[in-house]
């Protein structure tokens, strides 16, 4: 695989002028809480209970058991691929498909197929599958087990997300076979033991993949209701709206966020010279780098919501109530810093599938001048959005009064996430 070198590897190709991308993000964000300071004085957003409901034969077509088994077929397939290639194919990207299946379809792929799909990894995952393959054999509800501790909420899953994010950015060769099969022996026997104690409901809060997959899922259009199962047509807001605020979900964001900002900072000369030059060795620094980076996102936010909570007076938990909004932050991210990557190393991953003898990857569909502005665009917009989902829940939340006045620490915030993300793509 052409680039590979801290797992999928990353591109600055952003001839743009740092002065307009700068101001026009900053005047984007300054324009929207002003209009929305002025124009939104009332919630409108209704979460799970919105959306217009799909007609009733494409909800059979989504609720049929054919589908349902073709999906979890397709899971298993996928993984069984990968093993084989993990264990027999020869040991290098550019002539084994597993690496790019890895990091580029499934980690990079699950953006796109969240945001037109919903969570789909739910219904791929192929450890869900086995273990309700194993409780059909025993006579089990999949569903049966000891409930899960209420403290426990996402931690798992971004404990998860901490660790596979270390394994594409930081381990010494995150494309060697040995590290791949290493961290799916240890994340299947985790999360298969789990399932055993607790029941299906275990991989709702503790899959580093569907937990990620759930999150970005909350902007899709497609939904579904939880009071009668409906496939409902929605605006993304109310997905996002409908976020649960439980324990580990900032932990969650903050490493989604963090690691994003890490692998556009572990390209730079001046970082790349700092480990390996570090006394500490390459591996440790790095490490220290990426979890630094995450401590950073997580400091800001933590810092942002005791400011919410000292002008409000009365918010309980500011945490968790607008974590929700970061969210499409780290969509933006994502997709400023893999858009290059998913649309050149995914044909070129596939072609190594079927055969291809060092393929040559694909051009980009874009010019250079075009990957930048898009670039810069999903970042921007990501923080706009942000700047809805929050204003929405502060007026929500907090007394009219002190509406507006309550925002000031999340934009302060939001202002802080996009100089360090625009600084990350134009450095």
């Amino acid at each position: 695989m052409s680039v590979l070198a801290h797992g999928i590897g990353s591109q600055h190709d952003l001839p743009l002028s740092p002065f307009y991308a700068f101001a026009g993000a900053f005047a984007a964000l300054f324009v929207s809480f002003l209009a929305l300071g002025l124009l939104w004085s009332v919630s409108r957003f209704h979460g799970d209970r919105a959306g217009r409901p799909l007609p009733v034969v494409l909800q059979r077509l989504a609720d049929a058991r054919p589908t349902r088994t073709a999906a979890r077929v397709l899971g298993l397939a996928a993984a069984l691929f990968v093993l084989l290639h993990l264990l027999l194919g020869p040991n290098g990207p550019e002539h084994n498909p597993a690496a790019g299946t890895v990091y580029v379809l499934l980690w990079v792929g699950l953006v796109p197929a969240s945001l037109l799909l919903g969570p789909v990894w739910r219904l791929l995952n192929p450890l869900r599958t086995l273990h309700l393959l194993v409780c059909r054999a025993l006579g089990r509800d999949p569903v049966a087990g000891r409930p899960l501790p209420v403290h426990l909420g996402l931690w798992p899953a971004a404990v998860g997300l901490l660790a596979f994010t270390w394994l594409e950015l930081v381990a010494p060769d995150p494309a060697s076979s040995t590290a791949l099969l290493l961290f799916f022996v240890l994340h299947g026997v985790v999360h298969l033991a789990g399932a055993a104690r607790h029941g299906a409901r275990w991989f709702d809060h503790a899959d580093a993949f569907e937990v990620y997959s759930g999150l970005l899922a909350r902007l899709s259009p497609l939904g579904r209701r939880p009071a009668d199962r409906r496939l409902v047509l929605r605006s993304p807001f109310n997905g996002l709206d409908a976020v649960p605020q439980i324990p580990g979900l900032v932990a969650t964001v903050c490493v989604m966020l963090g690691s994003t900002a890490y692998d556009g900072f572990s390209d730079a000369p001046s970082w790349i010279t700092t480990v390996q030059t570090s006394p500490l060795g390459r591996t440790t620094a790095a490490t220290l780098g990426l979890l630094a980076a995450v401590a950073l996102v997580a400091t800001l936010h933590a810092l942002c919501a005791g400011a919410t909570r000292l002008i409000s007076g009365q918010l309980r938990h500011p945490l968790t109530a607008f974590a929700h909004s970061l969210v499409p932050i780290a969509l933006g991210y994502l997709v400023a810093h893999y858009f290059t990557l998913f649309v050149t190393e995914g044909p070129h991953t596939v072609m190594v599938a079927l055969g291809a003898d060092n393929p040559v990857p694909p051009e980009p569909p874009l010019t250079p001048g075009g990957i930048a502005t898009l670039q810069v665009a999903a970042i921007v917009i990501g923080h706009v959005l942000g700047v809805v989902a929050a204003h929405d829940r502060s007026v929500r939340l907090f007394p009219p009064a002190r509406a507006v006045a309550g925002q000031l620490p999340l934009l302060a915030l939001m202002i802080a996430y996009t100089i360090g993300g625009l600084t990350l793509l134009l450095a």
